[in-house]
This record gives structure tokens, sequence and C-alpha cells, in this order.
């Protein structure tokens, strides 16, 4: 279906193939996301993307916006294609959540620069801290976004370590909101995949 860390035209279906393929597809992700998505305490969520995450979310772009001319396609490519992991790295979405609208603009404005103070650690290394929003700023000098796209490049130690069989844990230095926890094994197991 893919080449190792890009997809292409070719690895997308037409959108009438996919009207046909997206119920199933829809459950396969689903199932795929749980072993995916981290809780960081009760207000924070990474979710970890890969080809399949990528892909799902790029059909369902050219669907919602019925795109089907090739340039159009591009376009969705090119925008989602670098939060695919290319084998040293885990790339994320990290969503800021708070129900209460007025709880969450305050959060946002007391959480400014938690992007820079995401990080994973193979034990008996460094941590890893996240690169945040290489496409864009997504903060300003006021507050920090709800949204962002998150990078964590490993060193050879630490991917060594991950790949064998080290404990990672991954958390958050902001002084607003200073989490950590252990991966799970089943996190843990489909994240050293995104190494292959």
């Amino acid at each position: 279906m893919t080449t190792a860390t890009q997809l292409k035209r070719e690895d997308l279906w037409s959108l009438e193939q996919y009207s046909e393929k997206r119920a199933d597809f829809r459950q396969q992700v689903l199932a795929h996301k749980k072993n995916r998505n981290v809780m960081l305490g009760d207000h924070v969520l990474l979710m970890f993307e890969d080809l399949q995450t990528i892909h799902y979310q790029i059909q369902e772009m050219l669907r919602i916006e019925k795109v089907f001319e090739s340039a159009g396609i591009q376009d969705e490519l090119d925008a989602y294609n670098p939060l695919i992991p290319d084998g040293e790295n885990w790339k994320c979405t990290m969503l800021i959540q708070y129900q209460d609208v007025e709880e969450r603009k305050a959060k946002l404005q007391e959480l400014k620069d938690i992007e820079s103070l995401i990080w994973v650690q193979a034990e008996g290394c460094d941590k890893i801290f996240a690169i945040a929003d290489e496409d864009m700023d997504r903060a300003n000098d006021d507050k920090t976004s709800a949204v962002h796209f998150m990078r964590f490049q490993f060193d050879p130690e630490s991917l060594s370590a991950a790949k064998g069989g080290a404990n990672v844990s991954i958390g958050c230095d902001h002084i607003a909101y200073s989490k950590q926890l252990v991966l799970s094994p089943n996190v843990l197991q489909s994240l050293i995949g995104d190494f292959a």
C-alpha cells in the first residue's frame, strides 16, 4: 500500500472506492488508535500518528471536501505526510482539553510554552523534549494553542534502549502541569513499530 514513511496518490482510494471501504477502514483505524493515544493527566491528550492514522485523515479530508482533482489531492498529501514518523522519531497531535470555555481560555494562558516541555524518556537515557509546530507557530505571547503537532526525535542511545525493551516514560515539565507516566506495554509496542 505505501512506501516506508510517505503516502502517495496511488496509495489513496478514489472517493467512490472510499465510500465502499470507509466503514471497515474506520473500525480498523479506531481500534489501531486505542494503542496510540496517551492521556497525560486529565487535560492533555497525545495522539501518536503513523501511516495508518494519516491515511485515514487524508481520506476523510478528501471525502469531506469532495476533492478528486490531482492538485487538491497532492495538497492534502503535502499537508499530512510530514506527520508520519520516519523511523527515528515519534510524531503526535497534542490536544489541551478543558470542557468549560472560560476555564480553557484561562488555562491556555497559564500553560503558555507547554508544547516545548513535553518529553519522552527511555529508561537510563536523557529526556527527549518535543519539537513543536514545525509547520507554523500556534502560540503567541499571551497563550498557547489547544492543538499542537509535535516530533520526538530519538538519539541513537534512546532508540536502541526503546527497541531493546526499556520502559519509556512520557511527561510534562511545565510548572502548572507537572505530569509523568510510564507508557503501557500495548502503547509502547505500537509506538516501537514506528521505528521499523
